[in-house]
Order: structure tokens, then sequence, then C-alpha cells
């Protein structure tokens, strides 16, 4: 497991790797998914970000982003609805001056039972929303990669990409998003999002909801899945969205024995 955790990355809330686990993060040489929520973009002069920033480069670690999600609405067509989301968003953006990260997940929010018929309003101010940060990732040297959460299948996260046609805009996808809500087979997502895939989301549920299980304690078909990775000869970035140590542990130990990374 020592080996395999040097090749991921482990979701840790900001507030926790802040207060609680930059030690362990360090000592265990874990590579953060660092998430933000809105308490911590408000309270962030409180905390030495520039110092924790500075550790986890001297241990080498790498780094990446989950940005705020709560309430936001990238495609929103309300403009103020709109702008407070790109103005949340600026927040997360900015730490990588600090922090370096490699991507910033985000999520684009589309959902067909919000959005009913409304879907090309919804890509247009998305794409709108989007390219509005596109000079900020290209001057920090970042990904933005946009997770599938409510989709129920990717056509619109592929206009959407399509749309944006840029390298610094890419796809990452949930496993267990797809697991509860996507309404067609994982072959399709790949079929059509693979020229867009930088990133993964790794856990597991039962397909009755986001769980977040350690990977191989739900119903997903991990071993499947990276197969058919393997036959499209593509290595995603690989992020594991454990929500507590003990099941990061677990989800280690279950991928070392499934054999999947």
């Amino acid at each position: 497991m020592r080996e395999l955790i040097k090749g991921v990355q482990a979701h840790m809330p900001f507030r926790l790797l802040a207060t609680k686990y930059l030690d362990l993060v360090v000592r265990e040489r874990i590579n953060p998914e660092i998430s933000f929520n809105y308490l911590d973009l408000e309270n962030m002069a409180q905390y030495d970000y520039w110092g924790i920033a500075k550790r986890l480069a001297e241990a080498e670690l790498k780094v990446t982003f989950h940005g705020p999600f709560m309430d936001l609405r990238p495609g929103a067509i309300d403009p103020k609805i709109r702008q407070a989301t790109k103005d949340r968003l600026q927040q997360a953006f900015e730490l990588a001056a600090a922090f370096h990260p490699l991507s910033v997940v985000c999520h684009p929010s589309f959902d067909a039972k919000y959005y009913v018929s409304g879907k090309q309003l919804w890509l247009e101010k998305s794409i709108e929303t989007w390219n509005h940060f596109l000079p900020l990732a290209e001057n920090m040297n970042f990904i933005i990669a946009l997770e599938n959460v409510y989709e129920t299948d990717p056509d619109m996260l592929a206009q959407l990409l399509g749309a944006l046609n840029s390298p610094r805009i890419r796809f990452c996808f949930d496993t267990g998003h797809f697991n509860v809500f996507s309404r067609v087979p994982l072959e399709t997502w790949l079929e059509i999002l693979t020229p867009y895939l930088f990133q993964l989301h790794l856990h597991d549920n039962t397909g009755a909801a986001d769980e977040h299980f350690p990977v191989g304690e739900g119903n997903f078909p991990f071993t499947n899945f990276f197969v058919l990775l393997r036959k499209l000869n593509i290595s995603p970035l690989v992020t594991l969205e454990s929500h507590s140590v003990e099941d990061l542990w677990k989800t280690l130990k279950n991928i070392e024995a499934l054999a999947l990374l």
C-alpha cells in the first residue's frame, strides 16, 4: 500500500488538513485532493495556508483541488446566481497561486429535472462561466476537471466540453455518482467522453444513494472498469474519495487485492 498511495490523490477537506491531518499527510506521503467549502473560503484569512502549501511542496506531494459546489450553479440562467457562483469559484481558483494544484475538480451541475426545457440555455451559460476561468487556468497551469454528478447520461457534458474545446478543461469521471444516477451503460460514458477524460474519483455504493463506501464495498464494477481503461490505453489521474482515514486504508487494501492499479 505504501507504493500504491504514492500514485494517487486522496480526498482531504481543507479545514481537516489545516487543523488535524497535515502531519499525517506528510508522514504517510498522501497526495491530497484538497476540497473547499464556503466556510473554508470565508475564513481563509485565519489559516496559514501559505505555510501549509509550503510543507506539502517541501514533502514533494502532488496536490489537486476540489472546488466548492454546494448551492452553486455555473450554468444558472439567472445572471445574479451565476455571478455568485463565479465569485465563489474564483476564491478557490486563486488559492492555486499557493498550492500549485494539478487540477481543480468542479461540478458543472447539470440536472435534467431542474433544467427541464432549459438545456440549451444551461449550455450557453455554462460555456460563458467556464470560458471566464480559462485564462486563470492557463496562467496558473492547472486543469479544470468537470465532474459528473446528477447526469443520467454523458450527452450534456460532451456538448459542454466539445464547445469549450480547451485542453485546460477536461472530464473527471466519478464512479459513485455514475452508479447512482446514470441510466446508460459504463461503456457509453467511456465511448463518448474518453477524449476528454483526465481524472477519476473512486468510491463505491449500492446504487441507492451517494454513500461513499470504500472501493469494493458496493456494486460498482471496478474490475470491468479498469479493464476498459486498459483497452483504451489511458491512465487518468486517480483520486480516492474516502470520507475517513479508515475508509482510505480500506480502499487502498481493496484496490491492491483487486489489482486495479
